[in-house]
């Protein structure tokens, strides 16, 4: 049997985690000297009242090698065989730690381990891809085939409500986040070859630069590939998302539209009333 486990950053939901059997590997985040794992003992809304409290900003680390040389060492013993997503390499040492564990255990025949190039949901549209190959009976060598072919075809983008987060964590300056609240800019950061950069910036309240983000999309998402889009956000308001929610699905083009809250590493970096659309080209 093919099993499919991924580092926590795909910020998949509860839901779609047991509806596609997969195995999450948590990251570590940590508020001063407390440490914590993602997603397991800690969630979003703790991670900000600290950081609004304190003014600082959590720090995150990737998996021990200790720790996921247990989960595989664990499923390795049940019998499956591995496919395992992590975070872009660019981005966390996750995917290294991964490689190391596989090398450890000697199982690279067993156990394959893929960059995604990317962060969030852009990660779980490959993971849920790859999990739908696994339940066809592919073998790990086919999944991991198909999913480079698919990987650079992913496409991540977000709205930023608020530049503080990124300048608390040394990637914004302190001028540029004042300038910023001052301005209502809001930022629209996109995931190309493994890193993020900014691409252009809006102006205005949050609900109005989400819903142009959105509509500014529409070309792209009616040549998308038709299965699912993903709606992930930090702590956006409902109603904002609920409107999101309903204009992909005026679109009449995809078969899901799936909303899933950014877990605690993203959320650290990224800030409340973020969003984003996910999709695969």
């Amino acid at each position: 049997m093919v099993r499919i486990l991924s580092d926590s950053t795909c910020d998949l939901s509860p839901e779609l985690i047991k509806k596609y059997d997969i195995g999450i590997i948590p990251l570590h985040v940590y508020l001063g000297n407390d440490e914590y794992l993602d997603g397991v003992n800690i969630q979003t809304e703790k991670i900000y009242q600290w950081s609004n409290s304190t003014g600082s900003t959590p720090k995150t680390s990737a998996p021990t090698p200790e720790e996921v040389e247990t989960v595989f060492k664990k499923h390795l013993d049940n019998g499956d065989d591995l496919v395992v997503f992590t975070i872009s390499s660019l981005m966390s040492a996750s995917n290294n730690v991964c490689r190391l564990a596989v090398e450890s255990l000697n199982a690279s025949d067993r156990i394959v381990v893929i960059d995604s190039a990317n962060l969030s949901t852009g990660i779980s549209l490959l993971v849920l891809e790859a999990a739908e190959m696994a339940h066809e009976g592919k073998d790990i060598k086919t999944i991991e085939s198909e999913i480079l072919k698919l990987r650079p075809k992913v496409r991540s983008s977000f709205i930023i409500d608020t530049l503080v987060f990124l300048h608390r964590g040394g990637r914004c300056s302190g001028l540029a986040a004042m300038f910023g609240s001052v301005l209502k800019l809001h930022p629209r950061i996109v995931v190309e070859d493994g890193s993020m950069h900014s691409d252009r910036k809006y102006r205005g309240n949050l609900e109005k630069v989400i819903l142009k983000y959105t509509e500014e999309l529409f070309p792209l998402l009616q040549l998308a590939k038709p299965k699912r889009v993903f709606i992930t956000h930090s702590e956006c308001p409902e109603p904002i998302v609920s409107k999101v929610k309903g204009l992909l699905e005026s679109l009449n083009h995809f078969k899901e539209v799936l909303v899933t809250k950014a877990g605690c590493v993203v959320s650290s970096h990224c800030g409340p009333g973020t969003l984003g659309v996910l999709y695969i080209e």
